[in-house]
């Protein structure tokens, strides 16, 4: 009876070995026991700044210039470095086939195309050119009011709007300091760059705090915990993930102004490719952009322009929020907490609007739609902020409009828009036939800012839904045929279409 007894209860053992041992490895995920990410050991140094208090005693400092001058005579080389960087160009300069998409162009493409701030439109205040003292009040130069500024002499520079650490630095009309400015006291407070240096311009890009951007506004320069754990609660400043990469120039790429993925800024550069506990997690990091899960909403603290119709312009209304409505601009819709927009987004851009392209005004046009699809294996799915508006186009030539805003003449003072979109496509050698609309576009912002801390990060749930309604993502628009947790991943989704394309053959 014992031996019959130890052998049933030893069945029992091998049975549960056999079937309750590999359900319980499905089941509980795979902890890592090594340190699975350590970011700031990757964090760059930065270099300790030279304490200029002691200095310029008997410097009596008239323009930005002179402040530039002064600068040079230590930093030469910074100067020249300046003449070719992006901040200071606003230009990106490509071949032309190097520009993605089928471009109709009434103006012809050369040889070389330019992109860049100064170069291309977006559906905000539409173009710096011939509007220039307005929208270079954020260049990182000094004096650029028309087509005749000089890029070439170092002096233009604006050694202070970045390292400006006084907080009392403010620039004006056409990029130079405003006349409050204590340029000497300024001066000797300078450092290496602040949120608040950088946020200055790259926080109020469009007109005002928030309105661009969506995860860029003046809460990130002193922000809670809460809001972005790079820059709460860690202390993080924009040169840790937008790090030097010598001759001043940073990392970090937009597509809203660029074609490339040339130096862009990555999670990767401190976090590991697969930085979870969770192997079930990881898994995702091959599709889903870490921002996806880790930014559920942006535009947390201010609300974000998220419409603009230049047609509902030049009215006097009884409106008193410049959040809904200004006569000079038109109608907005601005919107707070803001659930992104998610498509697949391999770093560049499908194709990118130039001035003079020809497009369907009975569709809305997008001016730069990510590149990438559920068949790109460089594309991740990726959360945006995507602008709508309604802006002026050539009904005869079916081209967008580059209107004159700012300064006499101007859209601003005169509410004509004949002579302001007239005068303005003067100044791009457009062909303007005097017959006008207002054109729908559509103008993607990639989302990178606004990290919330981890426990606020997207659960499973918020995408895959167990009883089939509609989740966060849509999964058909992706490209898949439904909720991957039922269909299958991306991987699979294209290892089973090549076996059918080959069995096929």
């Amino acid at each position: 009876m014992l031996h019959g007894k130890k052998n049933w209860i030893i069945g029992i053992l091998i049975t549960f070995l056999i079937f309750a041992v590999p359900l319980t490895l499905v089941a509980v995920p795979r902890v890592k026991s090594q340190q699975i990410d350590n970011p700031r050991a990757h964090l760059p140094k930065h270099p300790i700044p030279t304490d200029h208090s002691g200095f310029f005693e008997d410097a009596d400092f008239k323009t930005g210039q002179d402040v530039t001058r002064a600068c040079l005579e230590c930093h030469p080389e910074a100067g020249q470095d300046m003449l070719h960087n992006n901040h200071f160009t606003w230009t990106h300069t490509y071949s032309r086939d190097e520009v993605p998409g089928i471009h109709d162009n009434v103006l012809g493409l050369g040889e070389t195309v330019l992109t860049g701030k100064a170069h291309v439109l977006n559906n905000f205040c539409i173009t710096v050119k011939p509007n220039w003292p307005a929208c270079t009040a954020c260049h990182a130069g000094y004096g650029w009011s028309d087509e005749n500024y000089d890029f070439n002499n170092p002096d233009n520079v604006d050694c202070l709007a970045c390292h400006d650490n006084s907080g009392q630095y403010v620039k004006g009309l056409s990029g130079n300091p405003a006349e409050s400015v204590d340029l000497v006291a300024v001066a000797k407070q300078v450092g290496n760059p602040t949120r608040l240096d950088c946020g200055t311009c790259h926080f109020h890009g469009g007109g005002g705090d928030a309105v661009k951007h969506g995860d860029l506004d003046n809460s990130l320069i002193n922000p809670p915990d809460d809001l972005d754990v790079h820059m709460g609660a860690n202390d993080m400043v924009c040169t840790d993930c937008h790090r030097y990469e010598g001759n001043h120039v940073f990392k970090g790429r937009s597509i809203s102004v660029s074609l490339d993925d040339a130096n862009q800024a990555h999670c990767t550069d401190c976090h590991n490719e697969k930085p979870h506990a969770d192997d079930r997690i990881n898994l995702h990091t091959d599709t889903v952009a870490c921002q996806t899960c880790h930014i559920p909403a942006f535009a947390r603290k201010e609300a974000t322009k998220v419409f603009w119709d230049w047609s509902q312009a030049g009215q006097d209304l009884p409106i008193n929020n410049p959040h809904e409505y200004l006569k000079i601009k038109g109608r907005f819709v601005y919107e707070r907490n803001v659930i992104p927009d998610y498509a697949w987004y391999n770093g560049t851009v499908r194709t990118r609007y130039l001035i003079g392209d020809r497009f369907d005004p009975s569709k809305e046009l997008e001016l730069n739609p990510p590149a990438g699809d559920i068949n790109d294996p460089n594309a991740k799915i990726f959360p945006f902020k995507i602008h709508h508006a309604k802006q002026p186009y050539d009904k005869k030539y079916n081209i967008l409009l580059t209107p004159h805003t700012y300064g006499p003449g101007g859209y601003w003072t005169d509410f004509d828009w004949d002579k302001a979109l007239r005068d303005g496509a003067k100044a791009f050698g457009l062909p303007y036939s005097g017959d006008y609309g207002f054109a729908r576009t559509a103008m993607y912002w990639p989302i990178t800012h606004m990290v919330a801390p981890a426990d606020q990060a997207l659960q499973c749930n918020q995408c895959h839904t167990p009883d089939g309604s509609p989740g966060r993502l849509d999964w058909e628009a992706l490209g898949y045929p439904g909720d991957p947790m039922i269909y299958g991943s991306r991987k699979l989704l294209t290892e089973t279409a090549d076996a059918t394309v080959g069995g096929a053959q």
